[in-house]
């Protein structure tokens, strides 16, 4: 899922600073006539973005456990009723 506040919004630059070049190269490509090596340069650019949106890394899991945890033992007053 999107991180949320600043910190994913910087994460997902720093991904984009690395995909649109590539994405980039794999769409010249493409206009060039070169289909595979283009479609291939545009896969890899998309696959970038989502695995950087969609993996969960080492650094993810603590946040995962404390939400969970907090989940568990707070409870809104919606949950209550």
């Amino acid at each position: 899922m999107s991180k949320p506040g600043i910190l994913g919004t910087l994460q997902l630059a720093a991904t984009l600073v690395f995909a649109l070049p590539v994405g980039l190269l794999g769409v010249q490509f493409l206009a060039n006539g070169r289909t595979l090596l283009g479609g291939g340069f545009v896969a890899v650019a998309v696959l970038m973005v989502v695995l950087e949106e969609y993996l969960t890394t080492p650094t993810d899991v603590p946040g995962a456990v404390a939400e969970k945890t907090i989940g568990k033992v707070a409870k809104t007053p919606d949950d209550e009723e």
